[in-house]
């Protein structure tokens, strides 16, 4: 089949969003504390924060040098240090990309971008908080770290630092060109360079450097089986969290051969056509110049198996067992390709009929379709938009993402969820379509994680779910595991047990997601499956 899940689920989301326009005190004691809580003193220097209600927020820290000029397509080289207090209470610039996409940076970022965010209680415990390490989707090319406003799951009732950072997308971040001499992989250089900023500074804000998770969702939850990988970011990281990326699939990377491809269009595009002097063409680019020139949408750029950086492809490492053995909390959401299914309704004002449904899966799945549509008859579902929804998610993602849980239990104790909000918010002045109801597509779950303008705020039956929701984000983050009192119980995913937890008010518990998703099918089908980000 032809679909892939970068150029349908986050193309879904992009299409759907354009189809409309008080200072706390430190503990006594605490030998990290200082006399102003919004004042840290960084192995660099101090930055300035602000302390607003129950969170201390630090933005715009750089943890590496801007890559600019000369730093171009290099990798990420230490910060001058400074003296006098960094004033790290306004967001910097995210990095470089195309403002094509809704889920772009409107002002289309620059080069000088190496900056993280930290958020943490205002109130400082002689307790180190564990680290939490967002690291945002965007398909590789757009998006940053500042959207993802961190307040509740710092100020869970565990606790927890959380960093969110930028690292370089698209052309400047994962370009590889005949001629071009830079190392590949920039962008997950630059989220290296970021864990090893925490190892030197997590305890100046109050965060243990021993309790590290990295977590990230589409192309950021790629990037973390990426560094799942890379013999690099061994020890920089001790749990990792996943959400919607199945990284056991087919195009989660690119080859060297693959990328070399993409990488000579863009210089031919720009204007670089003799190999011989490409590398000092590409570098006399205008940002600007490269930024237009770049593949846009979300299937131009991805991780690339280079051999140093990322040894193999994710996805064939992970199924042999060949990563870092960390505890892992894996999942996606239930209705990940709702918003593609709804997409013609919201462009034409007229609810898919079932002979339209039957007609897109027939050209997606051709010969194969008369099987998809016994096995997913419209009508089974409330209407021909929610049967589409379900067969390309379960084809796309949730065949991966079991894939996904299952290759990764073998090695390491790994806990499986299912976000299936049946009443989510949606993308804010987005309109839902009248014919049937998303559920929680793809990115909607990280509106229960995360303050973000994207989304619309939360009732208040889907903020007690946010609340639960946090509570086993950050307890895993803190031991490894994700029950504590007070929450229902979440069994651990097994080879023998694969045991799914279903996310959603009131109904939090064991979920069949393999007989839910039709795994069985799509496994027993020689069906070319997609694996993507966005």
């Amino acid at each position: 089949m032809s679909i892939t899940k970068s150029s349908v689920a986050a193309a879904a989301v992009c299409a759907a969003l354009a189809a409309t326009a008080i200072t706390a005190h430190p503990a006594a004691g605490n030998p990290g504390a200082h006399d102003r809580p919004a004042v840290v003193r960084t192995a660099e220097g101090p930055v300035r924060g602000t302390v607003t209600g129950p969170v201390r927020t630090f933005q715009g820290i750089p943890y590496a040098a801007a890559p600019t000029g000369e730093g171009r397509w290099k990798a990420p080289r230490p910060v001058r240090p400074w003296s006098s207090p960094l004033d790290a209470r306004t967001r910097g610039s995210a990095c470089a990309q195309p403002t094509d996409q809704p889920i772009a940076i409107a002002d289309g970022g620059s080069e000088d971008c190496l900056h993280l965010n930290v958020t943490t209680p205002a109130e400082r415990t002689a307790r180190r908080l564990p680290v939490i390490v967002w690291i945002h989707g965007g398909s590789f090319t757009y998006g940053d770290g500042a959207s993802y406003r961190a307040t509740g799951l710092a100020a869970a009732e565990q606790g927890a630092m959380v960093v969110t950072l930028n690292y370089r997308l698209g052309a400047l971040g994962f370009l590889t060109a005949p001629g071009l001499h830079a190392p590949a992989n920039l962008g997950l250089l630059d989220q290296q360079a970021a864990l090893r900023w925490i190892q030197r500074n997590a305890q100046a804000f109050g965060g243990d450097p021993g309790n590290v998770t990295i977590m990230g969702q589409s192309g950021g939850g790629y990037s973390v089986c990426a560094q799942m990988v890379s013999p690099a970011a061994r020890g920089l990281f001790h749990k990792a969290i996943v959400q919607s990326a199945g990284c056991v699939g087919p195009d989660g990377s690119y080859t060297r051969t693959q990328a070399r491809k993409q990488g000579r269009a863009l210089a031919e595009a720009v204007g670089c056509h003799d190999i011989r002097t490409t590398d000092s063409c590409l570098r006399r680019k205008s940002t600007t110049d490269l930024i237009a020139a770049s593949t846009q949408g979300h299937d131009g750029y991805r991780p690339v198996v280079d051999g140093i950086v990322l040894p193999e492809a994710p996805a064939r490492a992970l199924a042999a067992g060949r990563f870092t053995p960390v505890p892992v909390l894996h999942g996606s959401t239930h209705d990940e390709m709702s918003g593609l299914a709804s997409l013609q309704e919201i462009t034409t004002g007229r609810p898919l009929t079932t002979a339209d449904y039957e007609e897109t899966i027939r050209q997606q799945f051709g010969t194969f379709a008369p099987e998809v549509l016994a096995e997913y008859p419209a009508a089974n579902y409330p209407a021909p938009g929610a049967a589409l929804s379900a067969v390309l998610t379960d084809s796309a993602w949730s065949t991966a993402a079991l894939d996904t849980q299952r290759a990764l239990a073998r090695r390491t104790p790994v806990h499986a969820y299912d976000f299936a909000e049946a009443q989510a918010p949606y993308f804010t002045g987005v309109p839902r379509p009248a014919g049937f109801p998303l559920g929680t597509g793809h990115m909607i779950d990280l509106a229960y994680l995360f303050d973000n303008d994207l989304f619309e705020p939360l009732d208040a039956r889907q903020a007690s779910l946010s609340g639960t929701v946090t509570a086993y984000w950050s307890r895993f983050a803190a031991t490894g595991n994700p029950n504590r009192p007070g929450l229902p119980a979440w069994k651990r995913f097994t080879p023998t047990h694969p045991s799914v937890q279903r996310l959603a008010s009131g109904r939090i518990g064991p979920t069949d997601f393999a007989a839910d998703h039709h795994y069985a099918f799509w496994k027993s089908r020689a069906v070319e499956g997609d694996s993507g980000d966005s």
